[in-house]
């Protein structure tokens, strides 16, 4: 497996660990949202991060896509 697919794996448990979410539910958002894609073009930059920060900037992502409720 390559270094961005372990890291994909990496994320995925991360974010659901932090965010108490099945593994399914966190598939779901990643699909909806985009964030495979994302994470896999951000692999340089994301890698050298912490858990903490993946987990904020995989929530900041997420915000930023959502519909804005007017």
């Amino acid at each position: 497996m390559s270094r961005q697919g372990e890291f994909l794996i990496y994320c995925v448990e991360i974010y659901k660990n932090a965010r108490h979410l099945t593994g399914k539910q966190v598939a779901g958002l990643f699909t909806r949202y985009q964030i495979w894609e994302y994470v896999y073009s951000c692999f340089e930059a994301l890698h050298t991060t912490g858990a903490n920060y993946i987990v904020e900037d995989i929530d900041l992502y997420i915000a930023a896509r959502q519909p804005s409720v007017d």
